[in-house]
C-alpha cells in the first residue's frame, strides 16, 4: 500500500478520499472542520492537525478555488512540508492560468503538478464513477492515473490547466443548458402541458441534455434540490470559463449572458443554494407575469 495525502474532506471530498482507502491506500487527511476530520476517521482514514502535516509522496487537493489552493500550498505550508520528486494533484476546479502558475511554482521546489478536475457530483464521487479531466506532462499523469483511477474515468486531456479549462468549460455548458431547460419546461407548464412528460418526450428527441435526464428528474420534479453542488460553485467555474475566454480574445457573448442570469439568481437566493435551485427562482419570476 502506498500512503498519499488528501486535503478538503468536505462534500466530494470525503467520499473520494473513502474510496482511496478502500482501494487499499494509506491515507493522511486533513480538512479545517472538526466534523469533516471525524467522518474521515471513521471511515478509516488517518486524520493530521493541519494541511502540511498531510504532505506525502502524492497529496490530492479538494478544494473550493484557486485562492484556497494557494493559500494551502504556499501559505499553509504544504509545498514547503514535500520533498522532491513528490506530486501535487489539483482536483479542485480552479483557474487554469492559476494552475500554470502554480505548477511553476512547484517545478522551481522539484514538485510535480498537474490538475484533475471532475464531473460527476456527489452520487459519482461515492459510487466511485466520477469523470476525470487530467492536465499534466505525461510522466506526471501517468503517475497520477494510478492513484486517480479508483475514482472514476481519467481522461489526459492535455498540458497543465487542460483539466481545469475542459471542467469550467463543461460547466458553463452544464448551467446554460439547465437555464434554457428550466424556462422551456416553465413556459410549457404555462401553456398547460405536464413536466414530466415535457421531459420524457424531450430525452428521446434532439433537446435533451444532462439537464433534462438527470437535474430535472432527479432534483426539480421531486423538490428535493439537493444535488450536492452549490449555485456559488457552478457561478465560480462558469466565471472561470468566462474569463478563460476573454483572456484568449475569444467572443463568449451567451456565455456571459448566461454567467449574468446566473449572478442575479444568486443575488437572490440563499447563500448555500444548491444550483438547481435556479429553478425555484424562475419559477417564482414567471409567477410574477402570470396576470
Amino acid at each position: 500500500m502506498s500512503e498519499i495525502g488528501f486535503v478538503g474532506l468536505g462534500k466530494m471530498g470525503l467520499p473520494m478520499a473513502g474510496r482511496l482507502v478502500d482501494a487499499g491506500f494509506r491515507v493522511r487527511g486533513y480538512d479545517p472542520v472538526d466534523a469533516a476530520r471525524g467522518a474521515f476517521a471513521d471511515i478509516g482514514g488517518t486524520v493530521t492537525d493541519s494541511a502540511a502535516a498531510a504532505a506525502a509522496d502524492v497529496v490530492i487537493l479538494m478544494l473550493p478555488d484557486s485562492d484556497v489552493v494557494d493559500g494551502v500550498l504556499f501559505d499553509g505550508g504544504v509545498a514547503a512540508a514535500l520533498a522532491a520528486g513528490s506530486l501535487i494533484i489539483d482536483m479542485s476546479s480552479s483557474a487554469p492560468l492559476r494552475s500554470q502558475e502554480v505548477a511553476r511554482r512547484l517545478d522551481d521546489l522539484g514538485v510535480g503538478f498537474v490538475d484533475a478536475p471532475v464531473s460527476g457530483g456527489v452520487s459519482g464521487a461515492v459510487a466511485g464513477t466520477l469523470t476525470i479531466m487530467l492536465g499534466g506532462d505525461d510522466a506526471s499523469a501517468a503517475r497520477a492515473t494510478e492513484v486517480i483511477e479508483a475514482l472514476g474515468a481519467v481522461r489526459h486531456v492535455g498540458p497543465v490547466g487542460a483539466g481545469h479549462a475542459l471542467k469550467a468549460l463543461n460547466n458553463l455548458l452544464s448551467a446554460t443548458h439547465l437555464w434554457a431547460t428550466s424556462e422551456a419546461v416553465l413556459i410549457g407548464e404555462r401553456f398547460g402541458l405536464d413536466p414530466a412528460t415535457m421531459l420524457d418526450a424531450i430525452n428521446t428527441s434532439s433537446g435533451r441534455s444532462g439537464s433534462t435526464q438527470k437535474k430535472w428528474p432527479d432534483f426539480v420534479l421531486p423538490g428535493t434540490f439537493d444535488s450536492g453542488f452549490s449555485l456559488a460553485l457552478m457561478l465560480k467555474d462558469m466565471r472561470i470559463a468566462s474569463d478563460l475566454a476573454h483572456s484568449l480574445n475569444m467572443p463568449v457573448a451567451l456565455g456571459d449572458a448566461a454567467v449574468q442570469r446566473w449572478a442575479d439568481a444568486r443575488d437572490h437566493l440563499p447563500d448555500n443554494a444548491d444550483h438547481t435551485e435556479i429553478v425555484r427562482w424562475l419559477r417564482h419570476a414567471a409567477a410574477d407575469t402570470a396576470h
